[in-house]
């Protein structure tokens, strides 16, 4: 009998603070946000795709295609190539593809680069019925914002490529056999007639 009312007791206990939360929650100011139209701050350690950054004192890109991000990635989905300018002391991005379909979000490019040419976007909004929009070339997209960072688009500067080896001899062509006559069918022969002894 006493643990038929201490059941009893205990259940009208857990309905009374169950009854004081649901009360309090039903007096907050509702936290509901009408998306598309509003959208909640991002927090500061979101991570989306990676981006290239913009060197502020020349308006370039601060990667010089050393590719410890492209060595350092475990899905292997960063492509990087680059080029010596003329007059310039180190290497220039040319080229900075990301695979995002491939993309783990590990930050180990983010961490393995020196010299903080890249980090991670605040892009979240990601959608699409393809797989190639998801293959971004991040260095084209830098250019393209350009403009609107208020970048002046300098002049296309001539790229030298990074080692110059001396171009190898034209190989000599090799004397090609004659060729041999077509062969022909043999002469049909017309059949012998023996005559019976």
């Amino acid at each position: 009998m006493k643990n038929a009312f201490k059941e009893i007791a205990l259940g009208f206990n857990s309905l009374l603070t169950g009854m004081r939360i649901t009360i309090g929650q039903f007096f907050k100011r509702t936290v509901t946000v009408q998306y598309p139209h509003e959208t909640l701050p991002i927090p500061a350690r979101f991570r989306g795709h990676i981006e290239l950054v913009r060197d502020p004192e020349t308006g370039q890109a601060k990667c010089y295609a050393c590719k410890l991000c492209e060595r350092a990635c475990p899905s292997d989905c960063i492509i990087v190539d680059g080029a010596k300018i003329e007059g310039a002391k180190k290497k220039s991005v040319t080229v900075y593809k990301l695979d995002f379909t491939k993309c783990s979000l590990c930050g180990a490019c983010v961490e393995a680069c020196r010299d903080a040419a890249i980090r991670y976007s605040r892009d979240y909004n990601l959608a699409g019925l393809r797989k190639e929009e998801f293959i971004m070339d991040l260095f084209a997209k830098l250019e393209a914002e350009a403009p609107a960072a208020g970048v002046p688009l300098a002049a296309p500067a001539r790229a030298q490529p990074v080692k110059t080896e001396p171009a190898a001899p034209a190989p000599t062509p090799m004397p090609q056999p004659a060729a041999a006559a077509p062969i022909s069918d043999p002469p049909k022969r017309e059949p012998v007639k023996v005559d019976a002894p």
